[in-house]
């Protein structure tokens, strides 16, 4: 017991060290009622914890609150409310204390917090919040108090940290809401460390080969990586030292989940990632010699290497959204490698780091509270209508969760900042959404623009209006802001009723007079025919005149068993009532088999890719590899949809695959390559395609091939051709 008591109190020691600059003495001291309320411990008043019986029984359970507080101070730099709180959650949860005994103990505020941490809880206990409109409702919780969400984020790390006590089905639905809700919330509150660390280890638990492979690849290149970075600084000490700036280096090797991004957006191998480390460059400065500090670093630097000037990010100046500021350049260094090199000071660095809640350490609550307000009330304007679907809430608040930014003005000078790819459009309904309901185009730097226009840093905009103007279902595809587009959302429902309420009514008067009962039933066989999820979208159609009502009269007029409509319905398809295939090679959530289902042309799965199964509209169940960039965006989209898919058996059956080949143009070495491939009983070519210039080819060749394993074989062969300099599988990768 004794070994228990004292980790417990290494532990809490630990834990009042990490934020002691931000307790008072009624600070800590509430922070002990907590810590007993929780645990039902006791402590003395200079912090030494009386050692109990019962200690062993729960010491799983102290460890967990405190080390989930530990994250809350010394990772995201909060305070005591929210230590309080993340260590009364699960008793308020439980029931274990009450409400009103909180209030009195810790006042309306860590109440209030405290009752939002409950009902997420709640609603994580006994629902899916990706799959279902309960996601509006953590969304509103979280919109509340900003603290909400980092004390989730917290509890979401330490879950994923030990995640290993789980089951496969609990680490599923944990990297589920990981990198649907927590992973975006961290990047959008510039939680940077927290997002890169859920970041890997959601994909250790998601794809365990690919995390695996990258990270042996890290760990064998360590030592050289090390030795190349101890040569790439050492002139920029040397000279930093001499012009006696204060300041200490660090660097980061980049992310295995940003690594693997980079790999499929460039489709290339991870040998032929040249950036995988970033030099940081910390600054002792302080005050209005912050920036010029900055700058004479980067001077220093450029000195020393040549900077690629298209790579240059000033967020000094202009600071992200999210309180971001770096000197950011990219430099050519010794062995002609490219090496990132970010240049702060001590506050902005602990600002990158911890984000949103650094700002209270540097500029109080007001200052921090002022920064996130903007995205909360956003949140909330779209919380507003009750109609939209939670996908696509979420989906557009994912729009929003970019790295990079644009900067405009207003015809006033005032600074907007949006998401790369927001439109002129976009940008009138940031001003106001009465603005972007009337919007018909803009001035941008005195040059007339349409709606459509996609913004440019530095862009000066003045926006027109008509007031016979309206939102359209087009401008959909073409804005990014969640704002803009619930706005649009909210206007088409809008008008979509109205002209519903009139197809009703016309459908009731032409049902009366062919004497046809207005039944659900006859609604339904309406509905089908006409593939309408809603019956709303029923009575549009028919107001729009896009349904013939003497078609509509034959339907339901004639002999039922000669007019049957197939049935086409969305998520609601019974994957159980789809026509089967013979010899089936795939297994289709697990427990059902022999379903209609076909292979996605985009990624062309082969027999032992990792793959998944995407529930289509009457075309049964598609077929993706799962990092394909489609299936990426559908997980993403439609998650609801998407069913475990796994290969039973092999049998007798050939599968497409393209691959991507380049070299060297020399005369015959198409032959070569199709001589190879054709000396391959096992493998027929379908089509094959060429490029060439200035002495080299860029070409795909497309085969049927049974495994993925012969395959691999197959692009290894090709490789040891002469004159082949890279050989690929094609993936189509995210953009």
């Amino acid at each position: 017991m004794k070994e228990y008591s004292e980790i417990i109190q290494q532990k809490y020691n630990e834990l009042l060290n990490s934020c002691r600059h931000l307790l008072s003495y009624n600070d800590r001291m509430l922070v002990r009622k907590a810590f007993e309320m929780s645990t039902d411990l006791e402590v003395d008043y200079e912090g030494n914890i009386i050692e109990k019986e019962t200690i062993e029984n729960s010491y799983k359970t102290i460890i967990e609150i405190l080390d989930i507080a530990h994250i809350l101070t010394s990772e995201i730099g909060l305070g005591a409310t929210s230590i309080i709180c993340s260590m009364l959650h699960k008793k308020i949860v439980d029931e274990q204390i009450s409400i009103e005994t909180i209030t009195t103990y810790f006042g309306d505020k860590i109440t209030q917090i405290l009752v939002g941490l409950k009902e997420i809880s709640n609603l994580c206990s006994t629902h899916k919040i990706i799959d279902s409109e309960n996601f509006r409702k953590l969304l509103m919780i979280f919109a509340k108090d900003v603290r909400v969400q980092l004390i989730f984020l917290a509890e979401e790390l330490y879950a994923l940290r030990n995640a290993e006590e789980l089951s496969a089905d609990e680490r599923i639905k944990l990297v589920k809401e990981t990198n649907y809700i927590y992973i975006p919330f961290a990047h959008k509150l510039g939680l940077y460390n927290l997002k890169s660390e859920m970041e890997d280890r959601a994909l250790r638990y998601s794809n365990p080969s690919v995390y695996a492979e990258i990270s042996r690849k890290l760990s064998d290149s360590k030592a050289e990586r090390e030795k190349y970075i101890a040569s790439f600084i050492a002139p920029i000490v040397e000279e930093l030292e001499k012009k006696g700036v204060k300041f200490k280096v660090k660097y980061r090797t980049k992310t295995i989940a940003s690594i693997l991004n980079k790999m499929r957006k460039s489709q290339v191998e991870f040998e032929e990632i040249y950036d995988i480390f970033a030099v940081r460059f910390i600054i002792d400065s302080i005050g209005d010699d912050e920036k010029p500090d900055c700058w004479k670093v980067y001077s220093i630097v450029t000195d020393k290497y040549i900077p690629n000037p298209k790579r240059l990010r000033d967020w000094i100046t202009v600071p992200k959204s999210n309180g971001y500021e770096s000197l950011q350049t990219t430099v050519l260094g010794p062995e002609n490698k490219w090496v990132e090199v970010q240049i702060r000071t001590e506050r902005m660095d602990e600002i990158a780091e911890k984000g949103f809640a650094a700002h209270w350490r540097y500029k109080g609550a007001s200052s921090s509270d002022e920064l996130i307000e903007n995205w909360l009330n956003d949140l909330r304007e779209v919380l507003e209508s009750p109609n939209n679907n939670a996908i696509d809430l979420l989906d557009d608040l994912n729009l929003n969760i970019q790295d990079k930014e644009v900067h405009v003005f207003t015809p006033a000078g005032d600074l907007k900042t949006l998401p790369v790819g927001a439109t002129l459009l976009d940008f009138a309904y940031s001003i106001h959404s009465n603005l972007g309901d009337k919007c018909t185009g803009g001035m941008v730097n005195h040059k007339n623009v349409t709606l459509r226009y996609v913004l440019k840093n530095g862009d000066q905009i003045s926006v027109q209006t008509s007031t016979n103007q309206h939102p359209k279902a087009d401008w959909l595809s073409f804005t990014v802001t969640s704002k803009a587009r619930n706005k649009i959302r909210q206007y088409l429902k809008e008008n979509i009723n109205q002209q519903a309420d009139i197809g009703k009514e016309i459908l009731q008067r032409k049902f009366k007079n062919w004497k046809i009962d207005f039944s659900d039933e006859n609604i339904r066989r309406l509905m089908l025919f006409h593939k309408c999820k809603f019956a709303l979208d029923l009575y549009q159609g028919i107001a729009e005149g896009r349904f013939d009502p003497n078609e509509i009269k034959d339907l339901l007029t004639a002999d039922k068993e000669d007019n049957k409509p197939e049935i086409t319905r969305d998520k609601d398809i019974n994957i159980e009532q789809l026509k089967p295939l013979s010899d089936d090679v795939l297994l289709i959530d697990k427990n059902v088999n022999n379903v209609i289902y076909n292979f996605a042309t985009c990624c062309n799965p082969v027999y032992g890719d990792d793959i998944l199964g995407f529930v289509t509209i009457g075309q049964g169940i598609k077929v993706h590899r799962k990092q394909c960039k489609n299936a990426i965006d559908l997980q993403k989209r439609y998650p609801y949809r998407i069913v475990n898919t796994e290969w039973t058996n092999q049998g007798k059956s050939t599968y497409q695959a393209i691959i991507n080949i380049m070299g060297k143009d020399e005369v015959g070495i198409v032959n070569k390559i199709t001589e190879f491939i054709g000396r391959d009983p096992q493998v027929s070519m379908r089509s094959i395609a060429f490029n060439s210039s200035a002495g080299m080819f860029e070409g795909k060749i497309t085969v049927l091939i049974d495994t993925t394993e012969h395959l691999d074989r197959l692009i290894a062969g090709i490789k040891h051709i002469a004159g082949i300099i890279k050989v690929s599988r094609y993936t189509p990768m995210m953009n």
